[in-house]
Protein backbone atom coordinates (compact mmCIF):
# COMPACT_ATOMS: atom_id res chain seq x y z
CA UNK A 1 0.00 0.00 0.00
CA UNK A 2 1.40 3.26 -0.61
CA UNK A 3 2.53 5.69 1.73
CA UNK A 4 -0.14 8.13 2.80
CA UNK A 5 0.24 11.59 0.19
CA UNK A 6 -2.52 13.63 2.37
CA UNK A 7 -1.11 16.48 4.37
CA UNK A 8 -1.16 16.55 7.79
CA UNK A 9 -3.93 17.91 9.64
CA UNK A 10 -3.83 19.24 13.06
CA UNK A 11 -5.69 16.80 15.50
CA UNK A 12 -9.55 16.93 14.74
CA UNK A 13 -11.57 16.93 17.81
CA UNK A 14 -13.35 13.81 16.68
CA UNK A 15 -13.67 10.36 17.95
CA UNK A 16 -12.92 6.97 16.46
CA UNK A 17 -13.52 3.50 17.05
CA UNK A 18 -11.61 0.82 14.93
CA UNK A 19 -13.50 -2.39 15.39
CA UNK A 20 -11.11 -5.40 13.83
CA UNK A 21 -10.64 -8.92 14.86
CA UNK A 22 -7.00 -8.70 13.62
CA UNK A 23 -5.40 -6.67 16.15
CA UNK A 24 -2.46 -6.49 13.45
CA UNK A 25 -5.08 -4.57 11.10
CA UNK A 26 -6.43 -2.20 13.60
CA UNK A 27 -3.39 -0.79 15.10
CA UNK A 28 -2.38 -0.09 11.13
CA UNK A 29 -5.31 1.83 11.23
CA UNK A 30 -5.12 3.61 14.17
CA UNK A 31 -1.42 4.74 13.37
CA UNK A 32 -2.82 5.97 10.21
CA UNK A 33 -5.51 7.84 11.81
CA UNK A 34 -3.59 9.10 14.90
CA UNK A 35 -1.65 11.51 12.53
CA UNK A 36 -5.13 13.09 11.51
CA UNK A 37 -7.10 12.74 14.95
CA UNK A 38 -5.85 12.64 18.70
CA UNK A 39 -9.10 10.42 19.69
CA UNK A 40 -8.45 6.85 17.72
CA UNK A 41 -9.26 3.84 19.55
CA UNK A 42 -9.63 0.27 18.64
CA UNK A 43 -11.55 -2.99 19.52
CA UNK A 44 -10.92 -6.42 18.89
CA UNK A 45 -13.94 -8.93 20.35
CA UNK A 46 -17.16 -7.36 19.42
CA UNK A 47 -18.58 -8.93 22.82
CA UNK A 48 -16.94 -5.82 24.33
CA UNK A 49 -18.84 -3.46 21.55
CA UNK A 50 -21.56 -2.35 24.37
CA UNK A 51 -19.50 -1.35 27.46
CA UNK A 52 -16.86 -0.01 25.37
CA UNK A 53 -20.13 2.41 23.61
CA UNK A 54 -21.27 3.11 27.65
CA UNK A 55 -17.43 4.60 28.17
CA UNK A 56 -17.45 6.45 25.05
CA UNK A 57 -19.70 7.60 21.93
CA UNK A 58 -17.22 7.59 18.88
CA UNK A 59 -18.22 10.02 16.22
CA UNK A 60 -16.79 7.52 13.31
CA UNK A 61 -16.67 3.92 13.76
CA UNK A 62 -14.61 1.82 10.84
CA UNK A 63 -15.86 -1.98 11.38
CA UNK A 64 -14.81 -5.04 9.72
CA UNK A 65 -17.77 -6.91 7.96
CA UNK A 66 -16.45 -10.73 9.33
CA UNK A 67 -15.28 -11.68 12.42
CA UNK A 68 -15.27 -15.66 12.25
CA UNK A 69 -12.31 -17.42 10.57
CA UNK A 70 -13.81 -18.41 7.17
CA UNK A 71 -16.60 -16.29 6.90
CA UNK A 72 -17.25 -14.17 4.10
CA UNK A 73 -20.58 -13.12 3.28
CA UNK A 74 -20.22 -9.95 6.11
CA UNK A 75 -23.54 -11.03 7.93
CA UNK A 76 -21.75 -10.15 11.15
CA UNK A 77 -20.96 -6.50 10.13
CA UNK A 78 -24.18 -6.18 8.77
CA UNK A 79 -25.68 -6.94 12.10
CA UNK A 80 -23.35 -4.66 14.15
CA UNK A 81 -23.80 -2.16 11.90
CA UNK A 82 -27.81 -2.04 11.98
CA UNK A 83 -26.98 -2.30 15.93
CA UNK A 84 -25.05 0.96 15.54
CA UNK A 85 -27.64 2.85 13.61
CA UNK A 86 -29.87 2.40 16.70
CA UNK A 87 -28.45 4.59 18.57
CA UNK A 88 -29.02 8.35 19.49
CA UNK A 89 -26.69 9.88 17.99
CA UNK A 90 -25.72 7.24 15.65
CA UNK A 91 -22.04 7.30 14.52
CA UNK A 92 -21.08 7.38 11.05
CA UNK A 93 -19.96 3.86 10.13
CA UNK A 94 -17.39 2.69 7.24
CA UNK A 95 -17.56 -0.84 6.24
CA UNK A 96 -14.16 -3.06 5.73
CA UNK A 97 -13.94 -6.03 4.40
CA UNK A 98 -10.98 -7.89 2.51
CA UNK A 99 -13.98 -9.73 0.46
CA UNK A 100 -15.92 -6.70 -1.09
CA UNK A 101 -18.15 -7.20 -3.96
CA UNK A 102 -20.93 -5.05 -5.11
CA UNK A 103 -24.36 -6.27 -3.92
CA UNK A 104 -22.59 -6.24 -0.38
CA UNK A 105 -21.70 -2.97 -0.55
CA UNK A 106 -24.93 -1.72 -1.78
CA UNK A 107 -26.65 -3.93 0.97
CA UNK A 108 -23.98 -1.62 3.99
CA UNK A 109 -24.71 2.08 2.29
CA UNK A 110 -28.70 0.85 2.22
CA UNK A 111 -28.67 0.44 5.82
CA UNK A 112 -27.53 3.60 6.19
CA UNK A 113 -23.40 2.83 6.03
CA UNK A 114 -21.70 6.28 5.47
CA UNK A 115 -18.44 4.60 3.14
CA UNK A 116 -16.95 0.93 1.91
CA UNK A 117 -13.61 0.43 2.40
CA UNK A 118 -11.51 -2.79 0.67
CA UNK A 119 -8.11 -4.47 2.40
CA UNK A 120 -5.68 -3.12 1.83
CA UNK A 121 -6.65 -0.13 1.39
CA UNK A 122 -5.52 3.18 0.26
CA UNK A 123 -3.81 5.78 3.36
CA UNK A 124 -5.15 8.38 1.44
CA UNK A 125 -8.57 7.08 0.55
CA UNK A 126 -9.27 5.88 4.22
CA UNK A 127 -8.44 8.94 5.50
CA UNK A 128 -10.33 10.55 3.12
CA UNK A 129 -13.27 8.21 3.59
CA UNK A 130 -13.14 9.57 7.51
CA UNK A 131 -12.82 12.81 7.16
CA UNK A 132 -15.87 13.15 4.72
CA UNK A 133 -17.86 10.98 7.42
CA UNK A 134 -16.29 13.09 10.16
CA UNK A 135 -17.47 16.06 8.54
CA UNK A 136 -21.09 14.74 7.33
CA UNK A 137 -21.96 13.42 10.64
CA UNK A 138 -20.04 13.87 13.36
CA UNK A 139 -22.84 13.83 16.64
CA UNK A 140 -25.77 14.27 14.22
CA UNK A 141 -28.39 11.85 14.12
CA UNK A 142 -28.63 10.51 10.78
CA UNK A 143 -32.30 9.95 10.89
CA UNK A 144 -32.93 12.04 7.75
CA UNK A 145 -32.47 8.89 5.18
CA UNK A 146 -32.62 8.21 1.50
CA UNK A 147 -35.79 6.62 2.17
CA UNK A 148 -37.67 9.72 1.00
CA UNK A 149 -35.78 10.27 -2.00
CA UNK A 150 -33.80 6.83 -3.33
CA UNK A 151 -33.78 8.74 -6.74
CA UNK A 152 -31.68 11.07 -5.10
CA UNK A 153 -28.60 9.12 -3.60
CA UNK A 154 -25.71 10.76 -1.74
CA UNK A 155 -24.63 11.93 1.90
CA UNK A 156 -22.19 14.55 0.85
CA UNK A 157 -23.44 18.02 3.47
CA UNK A 158 -24.69 19.40 -0.09
CA UNK A 159 -27.39 16.52 -0.65
CA UNK A 160 -28.23 16.59 2.38
CA UNK A 161 -28.75 20.09 1.97
CA UNK A 162 -31.07 19.76 -0.66
CA UNK A 163 -32.92 16.93 0.82
CA UNK A 164 -33.50 18.94 4.07
CA UNK A 165 -34.68 22.06 1.68
CA UNK A 166 -36.80 19.70 -0.60
CA UNK A 167 -38.49 18.27 2.70
CA UNK A 168 -39.60 21.93 3.59
CA UNK A 169 -40.42 23.34 -0.09
CA UNK A 170 -41.99 20.07 -1.27
CA UNK A 171 -45.97 20.99 1.05
CA UNK A 172 -45.89 23.91 0.08
CA UNK A 173 -47.30 25.74 -3.35
CA UNK A 174 -44.12 27.93 -3.93
CA UNK A 175 -42.80 27.87 -7.44
CA UNK A 176 -39.12 26.23 -7.73
CA UNK A 177 -36.30 26.82 -9.93
CA UNK A 178 -33.58 23.78 -9.68
CA UNK A 179 -30.48 25.41 -10.97
CA UNK A 180 -28.32 22.66 -12.24
CA UNK A 181 -25.18 21.20 -14.81
CA UNK A 182 -26.66 18.40 -17.59
CA UNK A 183 -26.87 15.20 -16.11
CA UNK A 184 -26.92 16.36 -12.68
CA UNK A 185 -30.56 14.77 -12.26
CA UNK A 186 -32.32 18.29 -12.18
CA UNK A 187 -35.64 16.20 -12.97
CA UNK A 188 -35.48 14.18 -10.58
CA UNK A 189 -35.59 16.79 -8.19
CA UNK A 190 -38.62 18.11 -9.98
CA UNK A 191 -40.40 14.94 -9.33
CA UNK A 192 -39.15 14.40 -5.48
CA UNK A 193 -40.88 17.70 -4.86
CA UNK A 194 -43.95 16.46 -6.57
CA UNK A 195 -44.08 13.10 -4.27
CA UNK A 196 -43.61 15.29 -1.48
CA UNK A 197 -46.00 17.42 -2.32
CA UNK A 198 -50.29 17.98 -1.70
CA UNK A 199 -50.42 17.21 -5.45
CA UNK A 200 -48.71 13.87 -5.63
CA UNK A 201 -51.70 11.72 -6.89
CA UNK A 202 -52.30 14.42 -9.63
CA UNK A 203 -49.95 14.75 -13.19
CA UNK A 204 -46.61 16.01 -12.92
CA UNK A 205 -45.49 16.79 -16.75
CA UNK A 206 -42.40 17.49 -18.20
CA UNK A 207 -42.17 19.99 -21.14
CA UNK A 208 -38.87 20.17 -23.04
CA UNK A 209 -38.87 24.24 -23.54
CA UNK A 210 -36.38 24.38 -25.50
CA UNK A 211 -37.84 22.26 -28.19
CA UNK A 212 -41.46 23.77 -28.32
CA UNK A 213 -40.91 26.23 -31.62
CA UNK A 214 -41.58 29.89 -30.85
CA UNK A 215 -44.24 29.41 -33.58
CA UNK A 216 -46.75 27.22 -32.00
CA UNK A 217 -45.42 27.88 -28.35
CA UNK A 218 -49.15 29.30 -27.21
CA UNK A 219 -51.11 26.42 -29.26
CA UNK A 220 -48.43 23.73 -27.44
CA UNK A 221 -49.19 25.10 -24.07
CA UNK A 222 -52.46 26.73 -24.31
CA UNK A 223 -54.42 24.30 -26.11
CA UNK A 224 -56.50 25.55 -29.47
CA UNK A 225 -60.14 24.66 -30.77
CA UNK A 226 -61.40 23.56 -33.54
CA UNK A 227 -60.92 25.41 -36.95
CA UNK A 228 -58.57 27.89 -35.04
CA UNK A 229 -55.93 27.62 -38.66
CA UNK A 230 -55.19 25.13 -40.57
CA UNK A 231 -54.81 21.46 -39.34
CA UNK A 232 -56.96 22.06 -36.60
CA UNK A 233 -59.17 19.55 -37.02
CA UNK A 234 -60.75 18.71 -33.12
CA UNK A 235 -59.87 20.72 -29.79
CA UNK A 236 -56.62 19.74 -28.24
CA UNK A 237 -56.10 20.62 -24.42
CA UNK A 238 -52.51 22.60 -24.14
CA UNK A 239 -49.82 21.33 -21.15
CA UNK A 240 -51.86 23.79 -18.98
CA UNK A 241 -54.56 21.84 -19.02
CA UNK A 242 -53.20 18.18 -19.21
CA UNK A 243 -51.58 18.91 -16.08
CA UNK A 244 -54.69 20.45 -14.20
CA UNK A 245 -54.22 19.96 -10.26
CA UNK A 246 -50.53 18.76 -10.84
CA UNK A 247 -47.11 19.96 -11.74
CA UNK A 248 -45.87 21.28 -14.77
CA UNK A 249 -41.77 20.74 -14.78
CA UNK A 250 -40.73 23.85 -17.16
CA UNK A 251 -37.50 21.86 -18.08
CA UNK A 252 -34.48 23.83 -19.54
CA UNK A 253 -36.70 26.95 -19.21
CA UNK A 254 -33.63 29.30 -20.17
CA UNK A 255 -34.01 27.86 -23.91
CA UNK A 256 -37.31 29.53 -24.28
CA UNK A 257 -36.98 32.58 -26.59
CA UNK A 258 -37.87 36.20 -25.42
CA UNK A 259 -41.03 36.54 -27.34
CA UNK A 260 -42.54 32.58 -25.88
CA UNK A 261 -41.06 33.81 -22.13
CA UNK A 262 -43.29 37.18 -22.41
CA UNK A 263 -46.23 34.92 -23.43
CA UNK A 264 -45.54 32.26 -20.26
CA UNK A 265 -45.48 35.56 -17.99
CA UNK A 266 -48.69 36.76 -18.94
CA UNK A 267 -49.97 33.30 -18.31
CA UNK A 268 -48.40 32.66 -14.45
CA UNK A 269 -49.21 36.34 -13.68
CA UNK A 270 -52.94 36.13 -14.14
CA UNK A 271 -53.07 32.69 -13.02
CA UNK A 272 -55.17 32.41 -16.76
CA UNK A 273 -55.00 31.57 -20.28
CA UNK A 274 -56.76 31.81 -23.83
CA UNK A 275 -56.74 28.59 -25.46
CA UNK A 276 -56.08 29.62 -29.59
CA UNK A 277 -59.89 30.42 -30.89
CA UNK A 278 -61.06 30.37 -27.76
CA UNK A 279 -63.83 33.31 -26.99
CA UNK A 280 -62.80 33.34 -23.34
CA UNK A 281 -59.31 33.01 -20.69
CA UNK A 282 -59.17 29.39 -18.38
CA UNK A 283 -58.23 29.76 -15.22
CA UNK A 284 -55.24 27.45 -14.34
CA UNK A 285 -54.43 25.50 -11.32
CA UNK A 286 -50.71 24.09 -12.03
CA UNK A 287 -48.02 24.33 -9.84
CA UNK A 288 -44.69 25.16 -11.73
CA UNK A 289 -41.30 23.90 -11.06
CA UNK A 290 -38.78 25.09 -13.57
CA UNK A 291 -35.24 24.05 -13.98
CA UNK A 292 -32.10 25.37 -16.25
CA UNK A 293 -28.20 24.40 -16.75
CA UNK A 294 -27.69 28.33 -17.14
CA UNK A 295 -25.67 29.95 -14.83
CA UNK A 296 -27.09 32.32 -12.48
CA UNK A 297 -25.58 35.27 -13.91
CA UNK A 298 -26.88 34.30 -17.36
CA UNK A 299 -30.48 34.28 -15.95
CA UNK A 300 -29.75 37.72 -14.79
CA UNK A 301 -28.95 38.83 -18.40
CA UNK A 302 -31.75 40.84 -19.90
CA UNK A 303 -30.85 39.95 -23.31
CA UNK A 304 -30.79 35.99 -22.45
CA UNK A 305 -33.78 35.99 -19.73
CA UNK A 306 -36.66 38.03 -18.56
CA UNK A 307 -36.25 39.44 -14.81
CA UNK A 308 -39.41 39.50 -14.27
CA UNK A 309 -40.47 36.28 -15.80
CA UNK A 310 -37.18 34.93 -13.56
CA UNK A 311 -38.78 36.66 -9.92
CA UNK A 312 -42.61 34.46 -10.92
CA UNK A 313 -40.33 31.60 -11.49
CA UNK A 314 -38.08 31.58 -8.25
CA UNK A 315 -39.35 31.92 -5.70
CA UNK A 316 -37.35 29.17 -3.88
CA UNK A 317 -34.45 28.03 -5.92
CA UNK A 318 -32.84 24.73 -5.68
CA UNK A 319 -28.83 24.38 -6.51
CA UNK A 320 -28.07 20.81 -7.37
CA UNK A 321 -24.36 20.34 -6.91
CA UNK A 322 -22.16 18.57 -9.75
CA UNK A 323 -20.76 15.26 -8.74
CA UNK A 324 -16.81 16.59 -8.75
CA UNK A 325 -18.43 18.35 -5.80
CA UNK A 326 -19.31 15.38 -4.06
CA UNK A 327 -16.45 12.98 -4.77
CA UNK A 328 -17.34 10.53 -1.35
CA UNK A 329 -20.70 9.94 -2.84
CA UNK A 330 -19.08 8.30 -5.89
CA UNK A 331 -18.59 4.67 -4.42
CA UNK A 332 -22.19 4.39 -3.41
CA UNK A 333 -23.34 5.13 -6.94
CA UNK A 334 -21.00 3.33 -8.47
CA UNK A 335 -22.05 0.22 -5.99
CA UNK A 336 -26.10 0.99 -6.91
CA UNK A 337 -25.73 1.59 -10.69
CA UNK A 338 -23.30 -1.85 -11.22
CA UNK A 339 -25.52 -3.80 -9.13
CA UNK A 340 -28.56 -2.51 -10.94
CA UNK A 341 -27.60 -3.12 -14.28
CA UNK A 342 -25.95 -6.77 -13.48
CA UNK A 343 -29.49 -7.84 -12.55
CA UNK A 344 -30.82 -5.78 -15.62
CA UNK A 345 -28.43 -7.65 -18.06
CA UNK A 346 -28.22 -10.98 -16.35
CA UNK A 347 -24.73 -10.53 -15.93
CA UNK A 348 -22.40 -12.10 -13.26
CA UNK A 349 -21.53 -10.03 -9.79
CA UNK A 350 -18.18 -8.67 -10.35
CA UNK A 351 -15.85 -6.93 -7.88
CA UNK A 352 -14.45 -3.81 -7.89
CA UNK A 353 -11.17 -2.91 -6.50
CA UNK A 354 -10.18 -0.03 -4.68
CA UNK A 355 -7.69 1.56 -6.70
CA UNK A 356 -10.33 1.37 -9.81
CA UNK A 357 -12.92 3.08 -7.40
CA UNK A 358 -9.71 5.74 -6.83
CA UNK A 359 -9.17 6.44 -10.57
CA UNK A 360 -13.13 6.86 -11.21
CA UNK A 361 -13.11 9.12 -7.89
CA UNK A 362 -10.47 11.28 -9.53
CA UNK A 363 -12.20 12.07 -12.68
CA UNK A 364 -14.32 15.28 -12.76
CA UNK A 365 -17.48 13.94 -14.27
CA UNK A 366 -18.57 16.51 -16.71
CA UNK A 367 -21.57 14.86 -17.23
CA UNK A 368 -22.14 14.58 -14.02
CA UNK A 369 -24.20 11.28 -12.31
CA UNK A 370 -26.02 10.74 -15.84
CA UNK A 371 -22.14 10.14 -16.96
CA UNK A 372 -21.49 7.93 -14.52
CA UNK A 373 -24.28 5.78 -14.83
CA UNK A 374 -23.96 5.20 -18.52
CA UNK A 375 -20.24 4.58 -17.96
CA UNK A 376 -21.14 1.77 -15.41
CA UNK A 377 -23.61 0.62 -17.96
CA UNK A 378 -21.26 0.61 -20.50
CA UNK A 379 -18.74 -1.39 -17.59
CA UNK A 380 -21.37 -4.03 -16.80
CA UNK A 381 -22.17 -5.19 -20.44
CA UNK A 382 -18.19 -5.03 -21.63
CA UNK A 383 -16.35 -6.56 -18.62
CA UNK A 384 -14.99 -9.46 -18.85
CA UNK A 385 -12.57 -9.66 -16.51
CA UNK A 386 -13.31 -11.38 -12.57
CA UNK A 387 -13.01 -7.66 -11.13
CA UNK A 388 -14.03 -4.79 -12.96
CA UNK A 389 -11.38 -3.07 -14.91
CA UNK A 390 -10.79 1.04 -15.37
CA UNK A 391 -11.13 0.22 -18.86
CA UNK A 392 -14.30 -1.37 -18.74
CA UNK A 393 -16.07 2.46 -17.84
CA UNK A 394 -14.35 3.91 -20.95
CA UNK A 395 -13.27 7.54 -19.66
CA UNK A 396 -11.71 9.51 -22.33
CA UNK A 397 -7.86 10.23 -22.25
CA UNK A 398 -8.82 13.72 -20.24
CA UNK A 399 -9.28 11.82 -17.29
CA UNK A 400 -5.40 10.62 -16.99
CA UNK A 401 -4.50 14.55 -16.46
CA UNK A 402 -7.28 14.33 -13.65
CA UNK A 403 -5.99 10.88 -12.36
CA UNK A 404 -2.76 12.07 -11.92
CA UNK A 405 -3.57 15.35 -9.83
CA UNK A 406 -5.03 12.92 -7.42
CA UNK A 407 -2.34 10.78 -6.55
CA UNK A 408 -3.31 7.73 -8.45
CA UNK A 409 -0.04 6.35 -9.25
CA UNK A 410 0.13 6.47 -12.93
CA UNK A 411 1.20 2.78 -13.32
CA UNK A 412 -2.48 1.87 -12.19
CA UNK A 413 -3.49 3.35 -15.88
CA UNK A 414 -1.46 1.23 -18.23
CA UNK A 415 -2.25 3.36 -20.62
CA UNK A 416 -0.27 3.05 -24.23
CA UNK A 417 1.23 6.31 -25.66
CA UNK A 418 1.09 5.50 -28.72
CA UNK A 419 -3.02 4.45 -28.64
CA UNK A 420 -4.90 6.67 -30.68
CA UNK A 421 -8.33 5.56 -28.89
CA UNK A 422 -10.36 8.26 -27.28
CA UNK A 423 -10.82 5.25 -24.54
CA UNK A 424 -8.52 4.07 -21.68
CA UNK A 425 -7.68 0.70 -22.80
CA UNK A 426 -5.61 -1.60 -20.18
CA UNK A 427 -4.98 -4.92 -20.73
CA UNK A 428 -1.87 -4.94 -18.13
CA UNK A 429 -4.85 -3.68 -15.31
CA UNK A 430 -5.63 -6.55 -13.36
CA UNK A 431 -6.32 -6.92 -9.79
CA UNK A 432 -3.32 -9.37 -9.26
CA UNK A 433 -0.65 -7.51 -10.89
CA UNK A 434 -1.94 -4.08 -8.60
CA UNK A 435 -2.06 -6.71 -5.66
CA UNK A 436 1.93 -7.76 -6.51
CA UNK A 437 3.19 -4.24 -7.45
CA UNK A 438 1.26 -3.04 -3.98
CA UNK A 439 2.79 -5.50 -2.09
CA UNK A 440 6.42 -5.28 -3.91
CA UNK A 441 6.62 -1.53 -2.68
CA UNK A 442 5.48 -1.72 0.60
CA UNK A 443 8.10 -3.99 1.13
CA UNK A 444 10.48 -1.93 -0.26
CA UNK A 445 9.65 1.15 1.96
CA UNK A 446 9.91 -1.27 5.06
CA UNK A 447 13.37 -2.59 3.74
CA UNK A 448 12.18 -5.97 4.11
CA UNK A 449 10.78 -6.15 7.02
CA UNK A 450 7.57 -8.19 7.71
CA UNK A 451 5.96 -6.42 10.47
CA UNK A 452 6.59 -3.18 9.29
CA UNK A 453 5.29 -3.96 5.62
CA UNK A 454 2.10 -5.97 6.82
CA UNK A 455 0.89 -2.37 8.48
CA UNK A 456 1.72 -0.61 5.56
CA UNK A 457 -0.81 -2.83 3.80
CA UNK A 458 -3.27 -3.74 6.67
CA UNK A 459 -2.35 -7.45 6.61
CA UNK A 460 -1.62 -9.63 9.54
CA UNK A 461 1.42 -11.43 8.69
CA UNK A 462 0.07 -14.34 8.25
CA UNK A 463 -1.46 -13.12 5.26
CA UNK A 464 1.43 -10.92 4.14
CA UNK A 465 3.31 -14.26 4.22
CA UNK A 466 0.91 -16.06 1.88
CA UNK A 467 0.50 -13.42 -0.41
CA UNK A 468 4.74 -12.85 -0.88
CA UNK A 469 3.84 -16.46 -1.40
CA UNK A 470 1.40 -16.29 -3.98
CA UNK A 471 2.96 -13.88 -6.31
CA UNK A 472 6.88 -15.13 -5.66
CA UNK A 473 7.91 -12.22 -4.06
Amino acid sequence: MPASTTAAHPAINTSILIIDDDPDVACAAQLLLRRHYQRVSTLTDTAQLNSSLQAAMPDVVLLDMNFTPGRTDGAEGLALLSQLRTLNPAPAVIMMTAYADVPLAVEALKRGASDFITKPWNNDRLVAAVQSAASRYGKQDLSLQDEDFPELMGHAASMRELKSIIRSVAPTEANVLILGENGAGKELVARAIHQHSARREATFLPVDMGSIPESTFESEMYGHKKGAFTDARQDRAGRFQTASGGVLFLDEIGNLPLGAQAKLLHALERREITPIGADRAEKINVRIISATNLNEASLFDASVFRTDLLFRLNTIVLRIPPLRERVADIPMLLAHYLHGYQQQYQRPARNIDGNVVAALSAYSWPGNVRELRHACERAVILATQENYMLADFGLPFAAIAEIKSAAVPVTQVAVAEASTETVITSPEYTLAALERETIANAMSKAEGNISQAAKLLGLSRAALYRKLEKHDI
